[in-house]
C-alpha cells in the first residue's frame, strides 16, 4: 500500500525522492508529499499534493530551497481521514522541525490524541500519524534526542508501524523503525537510501539490508545502527538486490499489465526451469526439499492467502488432494485468526503472496506459529517478509509484478504448486509415468500460451462488445472453477463491472434468475472430464436468453453451435489447465478496460501490497 522513500547523502535529495515514489506507484495511492531539510541547516519544507505523483513534482519543480542531502517522502492510501493535502504525509510539529512518514495504523491513537490535547498539541489533521509525530516531539521537548524520543514513542503506541522521522535539531540522520510493514536500508557508498520496497533503490544500490518487526535504525549517510525498540544493538546481514532496472520498466507495452500477461511465456518456464528431475518422475525444490518427506506425512495441509493468491490456492487445493491424497483446506488469510482455527504440529501450512508482504497473511503465520504448524511461504518477492518468516518455503520466480492486478504471479503459483503436489505425491502413492507425465505437460505450457496470446486481436474484438457491460457471470467446473473467481476478480479489479465467479453447478441455486439477453456469461469449457455437464449448463444459459462467451478446447467444433463466441485454446492435462484457461480472461477484462479510458496499473482504491489489515 503506502510507499516510503528516505535518502540521507551528498546530492539532493529531491530527484531521487521523486524518482522513488514514481517506482511505488503501483503500490495504490491517493496523495503524495515530500519532506526535506536544506543543506545550510536552517529550512525545512514540507510540500504535499492530491493524485498523482507527477502533480507533486510539478509543485516540486517550483521549490526555492538550498539543495537538500536529506529528506523522507510518502505515497499515501487513506485509513484515517479522507484522501486530502492535510492528511497526506510528511506530518509535522508546530514549529515543522520534525517530520514523519508512517505505514501502518496506530490502533490506539484516540487515547494518545487526547492526551496530547490536554498537554496543547493541536492537530490539523484526521490522520493517526499526525498523533505519532507530536507524541515523539512530546519526548524531544524533555530532552531526549531523536532516536530515543522515537523509541519512547513507540513503546506507547499499539498497531503497526514503518516509519521515518528527520529532525532539523539532528539533521544528519534518519531514524527508521518496523513493526509489520516492510522497511528496507539501501546501503550505498557516502549516502543510504530507505523504502518500504526494495523497486525504489533499483539504480542505486545494489546491496540492502531488511528491516525486522521490533527494530529501529539509526541511519546517517556513512552508517546505520540497528537495535531493538529496548536498545539492544543487532548485527544484520546485507543482502543482494537481483531486480534490474528494465524489468520495472514498461518497455513497448502501453501498460504494465499487459506486459505481465505476455511475460507469462517465459514467467511460466521460470517457474519450473531447473526444477524437473524428468527421470525420476519428480521435483526439485530446493526451499522444501530437506522437510518434503514433513510435509509428506502430514495430517493435513492448509493454504492461506488472500486475493488472486486465495484462488491460487483453490487450484492448489485441488492438485494437491489429487496427487499426494491429504486432506487440505484453504483459508482466507484475513479471517484465519478470527475464529480458533484448529492448527496443530501435524499439519502443514503454506502461505501465499506475491509480494510476501501482506499483512493478513502475515498475521495468519504468526497465529500458525503459535500453534506449532510448519510454515512454508510461497512467494514471488526475495527477501520479502513471509519469505524471512517463513521455515522452508518456494520462490514462484514470475519477476516483478508492477500492474495491481495480478497475472504472471498467479500462473506462476499454480506451476508451484504443480511441483509441489508431484514432489509430495512420488513420496506417497504418484507413479513414475503419471509423474513424468505431470513435468511433460509443464514443460509444454511456454509454447501454449504462445498459442494463446496470438488470439490476443480476437478477445480484444470481443471485449468491443461489452463495455458497457453492467455484470458477468462466470461460470466453471472442477479446476476451472476457482479460475471462473479469478476471471470475474481481474473485471471487478480494472474495468469496475460488477461480476461473479460461481462453480457452473450453482448457477441454478440463485444466479440464473439473473440472466437475460443483457447478461454476458463466460463459461470456461474445456473438453475434460466434466465437459458434458458444463454443456449442459449453457444449454440452461442459451434457454434463458443470456450471452455465453467459451474457454474452450482447440479442437470443439460443436461449442460454436451454442455459444455466441469462442475463444479456443489448446489442451492440457486437468490440473494444468487453470494456467491457460485464465490468459484469455486476463486479456478480457485488460481490453474492457482499456477501452473504457480507465487506468489500468492503477485502478481505483487498489494497492498492489496491502500491508495495512
Amino acid at each position: 500500500m503506502c510507499g516510503i522513500v528516505g535518502y540521507i547523502g551528498e546530492k539532493n535529495s529531491i530527484p531521487i525522492l521523486i524518482e522513488g515514489l514514481k517506482r511505488l506507484e503501483y503500490r495504490g495511492y491517493d496523495s503524495a508529499g515530500i519532506g526535506i531539510i536544506s543543506n545550510d541547516k536552517k529550512e525545512t519544507r514540507v510540500i504535499k499534493s492530491l493524485g498523482k505523483v507527477s502533480k507533486l513534482e510539478e509543485k516540486v519543480e517550483h521549490l526555492v530551497i538550498d539543495n537538500s542531502s536529506i529528506g523522507i517522502a510518502h505515497t499515501r492510501w487513506a485509513t484515517h481521514g479522507e484522501p486530502s493535502e492535510a492528511n497526506a504525509h510528511p506530518h509535522f510539529n508546530k514549529d515543522e522541525s520534525l517530520y514523519l512518514v508512517h505505514n501502518g495504523i496506530i490502533e490506539n491513537y484516540t487515547e494518545i490524541k487526547a492526551k496530547l490535547t490536554k498537554d496543547g498539541f493541536e492537530f490539523v489533521s484526521q490522520t493517526d500519524t499526525e498523533v505519532l509525530v507530536h507524541l515523539i516531539d512530546s519526548f524531544l521537548a524533555k530532552g531526549s534526542s531523536l532516536l530515543k524520543s522515537v523509541q519512547l514513542a513507540l513503546s506507547e503506541v499499539r498497531g503497526t508501524y514503518g516509519l521515518c522521522a528527520i529532525s532539523k535539531t539532528e539533521p544528519d540522520k534518519i531514524i527508521v523503525a518496523r513493526k509489520g510493514s516492510p522497511l528496507v536500508v539501501g546501503i550505498g557508498d557516502g549516502e543510504h537510501f530507505v523504502a518500504s520496497d526494495v523497486n525504489a533503490l533499483i539504480g542505486h544500490t545494489s546491496r540492502c539490508v531488511y528491516i525486522e518487526d521490533g527494530e529501529i535504525v539509526e541511519v546517517t549517510k556513512d552508517k546505520f545502527t540497528v537495535s531493538s525498540i529496548d536498545n539492544e544493538e543487532i548485527l544484520k546481514e546485507v543482502h543482494e538486490i537481483s531486480v534490474e532496472l528494465d524489468e520495472i520498466s514498461k518497455g513497448d507495452y502501453p501498460h504494465y499489465m499487459l506486459k505481465e500477461i505476455y511475460e507469462q511465456v517465459n514467467s511460466v518456464h521460470d517457474s519450473f526451469r531447473g526444477r524437473i528431475l524428468m527421470d525420476e518422475g519428480t521435483a526439485k525444490l530446493d526451499g522444501i526439499d530437506r522437510i518434503a518427506e514433513r510435509i509428506a506425512n502430514s495430517k493435513r495441509l492448509v493454504l492461506s492467502a488472500c486475493g488472486t493468491s486465495w484462488h491460487a490456492g483453490l487450484v492448489a487445493e485441488y492438485m494437491l488432494e489429487q496427487f499426494t491424497g491429504i486432506p487440505v483446506e484453504v483459508d482466507y488469510a484475513s479471517e484465519f485468526r478470527y475464529r480458533n482455527p484448529i492448527v496443530t504440529k501435524e499439519d502443514s501450512m503454506f502461505f501465499i503472496s506475491q509480494s510476501g508482504e501482506t499483512a493478513d497473511t502475515l498475521a495468519a503465520m504468526k497465529e500458525a506459529k503459535r500453534r506449532d504448524a510448519l510454515m512454508l511461504g510461497i512467494c514471488n518477492v526475495v527477501g520479502s517478509s513471509i519469505a524471512r518468516e517463513s521455515e522452508a518455503g518456494v520462490y514462484v520466480h514470475a519477476g516483478p509484478e508492477i500492474g495491481v492486478a495480478s497475472t504472471k504471479a498467479f500462473t506462476s503459483q499454480l506451476v508451484v504448486f504443480a511441483l509441489i503436489s508431484v514432489l509430495i505425491g512420488r513420496k506417497r502413492h504418484l507413479s513414475l509415468i503419471d509423474g513424468q507425465e505431470i513435468l511433460r505437460e509443464l514443460e509444454s505450457l511456454p509454447k501454449k500460451i504462445e498459442q494463446i496470446l496470438k488470439l490476443n486481436n480476437q478477445i480484444e474484438a470481443i471485449a468491443e462488445k461489452f463495455v458497457n457491460a453492467k455484470n458477468f457471470l462466470y461460470l466453471g467446473r472442477g479446476y476451472n472453477f476457482p479460475v471462473a473467481l479469478e476471471g470475474a476478480l481481474k473485471m471487478k479489479e480494472i474495468s469496475y463491472i460488477h461480476a461473479e465467479g460461481y462453480p457452473a453447478a450453482e448457477m441454478k441455486h440463485g444466479p440464473i434468475a439473473l440472466i437475460d439477453e443483457n447478461m454476458p456469461v463466460i463459461v470456461i469449457a474445456p473438453k475434460d472430464s466434466v465437459y458434458e455437464k458444463v454443456i449442459t449448463n449453457i444449454e440452461e444459459v442459451k434457454a434463458r436468453k443470456g450471452v455465453i462467451i467459451a474457454i474452450a478446447s482447440e479442437n470443439d467444433n460443436e461449442i460454436d453451435n451454442l455459444v455466441d463466441y469462442s475463444i479456443k485454446i489448446p489442451d492440457t492435462i486437468r490440473m494444468l489447465m487453470p494456467i491457460l484457461t485464465v490468459i484469455p480472461l486476463q486479456l478480457l477484462a485488460y481490453h474492457v478496460a482499456v477501452k473504457k479510458g480507465l487506468n489500468v496499473d492503477q485502478p481505483r482504491n487498489l494497492a498492489k501490497s496491502v500491508t495495512v489489515e
